[in-house]
């Protein structure tokens, strides 16, 4: 029993040693693996913004008043980029349909006339929203704006006597955690290093299998004593070893030195729930080499996995905004578990005392989903 122990060990040693030879020697995949976890992630983090700067904003002033002059001035930079005036709101509506300007303010004659009186002032302010979270922003910094602008005249009109000093008044104090400076660069470089295991997962082992059919070799697999364990299992643990260490150049290449993600918890534990998720989403990898023929349609068939995913994950859309039978859906999806996780590590400092009932769940959903494909894999095998 001891000696069959040791043999099964040996196989899976060599196997495993066997497939990372045959990853070295593929220079246009090892490539692609270098570009995905340094490159992009990089490009992601820096070129990537959901943040409102620079919006380009004309304006139409028939007041030409102090007042109109004042509000104009209000946007600024770094949110807004003021272009200049154009002397009819046909030529500002104009630049807004052809996409040179993103917002429209128009003021009407006798816009400090009515604030002088004391009567309702108006303004109008069209936006682009074309680019929903953009036009979101705008309109929400130009509330802002308009809001803080209204009560700046309402005070220097009734000043600050004995009626606004009895006034009830908030104390709004708030504190912002994980990410106090509200970096977006920490977001979108995690959110796309996950996206890029996850890509890679379902990729390497499939294609690493579909790689011996394209080549002819999987027929001498099969006449050899392996079994057909012995000939799946190297392919997943030699392509999470690429990964994980393709996770460790990302991290401590771009993430760390780059972008200055303060890692708060745990970097072994960070590796462990992402061995653990590169195992759970290679039963995916191995049925996708099952349904395919050669590298082409690993490629359609990751796509064809990958995009729901990603939709199911939370990393493009929060869970609460989902309709509620797509949030039903979400927990059976290896990669919510895994961006929770990622996150919760990397920013909150979470350990196992906090994630053990995630790792438990990405547990048993790879568990499944690895059974799933290595009982297609030995099918096919025979």
């Amino acid at each position: 029993m001891r000696g069959r122990l040791l043999l099964w060990w040996l196989r899976l040693r060599v196997m495993t040693a066997k497939e990372l030879i045959q990853l070295g020697r593929d220079p246009l995949l090892l490539i692609i693996i270098a570009w995905f976890f340094t490159a992009d992630v990089y490009l992601a983090g820096s070129g990537i913004s959901m943040e409102l700067k620079h919006a380009p904003l004309v304006v139409v002033d028939l007041d030409h008043s102090a007042a109109s002059r004042e509000l104009i001035h209000k946007f600024r930079e770094p949110h807004f980029r003021l272009l200049g005036e154009v002397a009819h709101p046909v030529e500002g509506q104009r630049m807004l349909d052809s996409g040179e300007a993103m917002l429209l303010l128009e003021i009407p004659p006798g816009f400090q006339r009515d604030i002088r009186r004391g009567l309702q002032a108006t303004a109008q302010l069209r936006i682009d929203t074309s680019n929903t979270i953009l036009g979101t922003l705008a309109a929400a910094y130009s509330a802002q704006i308009v809001e803080a602008y209204a009560l700046e005249l309402a005070e220097r009109r009734f000043g600050t006597g004995r009626l606004l000093e009895r006034a009830p008044v908030i104390d709004d104090r708030r504190r912002v955690w994980y990410n106090p400076n509200q970096t977006e660069t920490w977001f979108m470089s995690i959110s796309e290093l996950l996206t890029v295991i996850t890509l890679l997962s379902l990729m390497l082992p499939a294609a690493a299998a579909v790689r011996e059919k394209e080549r002819g070799t999987i027929q001498q697999l099969i006449v050899s004593p392996l079994t057909p364990t012995q000939v799946m299992l190297p392919k997943v643990v030699a392509m999470t070893l690429a990964i994980l260490a393709g996770t460790a150049g990302s991290l401590f290449l771009i993430l760390l030195p780059v972008f200055q993600v303060p890692v708060k918890g745990s970097l072994p534990l960070f590796f462990l729930v992402t061995a653990e998720y590169v195992f759970a989403t290679a039963g995916l990898g191995l049925f996708i080499a099952t349904l395919a023929r050669n590298l082409g349609q690993v490629t359609l068939l990751v796509v064809l996995v990958m995009m729901p995913m990603l939709l199911l994950s939370g990393a493009w859309t929060p869970p609460e905004a989902m309709p509620e039978a797509l949030r039903m859906v979400m927990p059976i999806t290896p990669l919510y578990h895994f961006i929770e996780m990622g996150y919760a590590i990397l920013l909150k400092g979470a350990g196992v005392d906090i994630l053990w009932d995630s790792m438990l769940a990405l547990a048993l959903i790879g568990l499944a989903l690895f059974l799933f494909g290595a009982w297609r894999f030995r099918r096919q095998l025979g």
